[in-house]
């Protein structure tokens, strides 16, 4: 058997392959209530269908001003949970794993949808949006500048993390990812750009990883030792001065030591920077995190089987993230497998009359 088809089992959860939907924002929750609804199910459960052993949601935030978008999904209320729900039944039916992104846009929330023909920029009060809030009142740039947090504002955001991973246990989600990643809440306190605090929340690597492993040690209290949780980071910022590859890996080997079970390796977002985008673009970042014992999952212009093959046969990364190439190519994971010789590859049995 290939790599790519071997399954990886996280504290007693089996994955049957190492194929994985990466987290894509999908800005269709048109009641701009936060509720999954058709789309989610249909997007989601073709995924599921094509083969992919792990399903990730999109970014879901955790309170109502985390969004991304007033069109983004969330987990903020029971409702939104129930709603997910219908998903995760589905995603299990055809044999996947299912896990949620939780998330919290910070200073990058209350932004227009990125969708041709729609405005750019920060959604006024006035058309539905809201106040942000950052590390620092350090606006991204052309975005709204946001609000510094207090103690008190953090320690709900915690709070927040937690409850939003109590309500995905109880809707099926078998493990769950913080999203750390993108120039997002979590990230925005990381990088010494956008973090500029002079407390125990700010300054040196240690205070700027604080909320994260706040946030880590309240959902693994709620989820309990059986479930797993991964972490995305961006571990590069691409810019003199912003959160790097060293820094990253020492976040991560942390993480991992107080429990993390994967980094999922991403770069980017929490500047506005040229980055020098090919194939497999992030995955030595990835390589570089789990060198040093970290379990990693490599995502970032991986798009053919046999390249996807090599990340894992050489040690890159121990699952690989796809995203464009899943919105292209739905059923990626049943190719693969013919291209692989991994017959008869993961097919519902509806399908198999298409089998390659």
């Amino acid at each position: 058997m290939t790599e790519l088809f071997e399954p990886l089992t996280l504290r007693g959860t089996e994955i049957p392959n190492r194929i994985w939907l990466a987290p894509m924002c999908q800005y269709s929750c048109e009641a701009e209530d936060g509720m999954p609804g058709p789309w989610h199910l249909v997007h989601l459960g073709a995924r599921a269908q094509g083969g992919f052993g792990l399903i990730l949601t999109e970014a879901s935030a955790v309170v109502p001003e985390g969004r991304i978008s007033p069109q983004d999904a969330g987990i903020w209320n029971d409702d939104q949970a129930e709603s997910w729900s219908a998903v995760v039944d589905f995603v299990h039916s055809q044999g996947s794993i299912i896990g949620i992104q939780l998330a919290h846009a910070g200073r990058k929330a209350s932004t227009y949808r990125p969708f041709t023909g729609e405005p750019k920029g920060s959604v006024p009060e006035s058309e539905g949006g809201w106040p942000t809030f950052g590390a620092s009142s350090i606006a991204y740039p052309q975005l709204a500048e946001p609000v510094e947090m207090t103690k008190d504002d953090i320690a709900e955001v915690v709070a927040a993390f937690a409850a939003a991973a109590r309500r995905s246990i109880d809707a099926g989600f078998d493990l769950v990812e913080l999203h750390a990643a993108h120039g997002y809440l979590l990230h925005s306190f990381l990088s010494p750009l956008s973090n500029q605090r002079s407390d125990e929340y700010g300054g040196n690597l240690a205070g700027r990883s604080r909320l994260l492993h706040e946030v880590y040690a309240a959902v693994r209290a709620e989820v309990g030792e059986d479930v797993p949780v991964f972490v995305r980071i961006s571990a590069s910022e691409w810019t003199d001065g912003g959160f790097d590859i060293a820094e990253a890996a020492e976040v991560s080997r942390a993480l991992s030591e107080a429990g993390v079970d994967l980094i999922d390796v991403s770069s980017g977002g929490n500047y506005p920077v040229r980055i020098p985008i090919g194939p497999g673009y992030q995955v030595s970042l990835a390589a570089a995190i789990r060198a040093e014992g970290v379990p990693t999952g490599a995502v970032g212009l991986i798009t053919d089987p046999k390249q996807a093959e090599t990340i894992l046969s050489t040690g890159q990364a121990d699952a690989i993230f796809m995203a464009r190439a899943a919105l292209r190519e739905p059923s990626w994971p049943q190719r693969a497998a013919h291209v692989l010789g991994a017959e008869p590859g993961p097919y519902p049995p509806q399908y198999t009359r298409g089998a390659w």
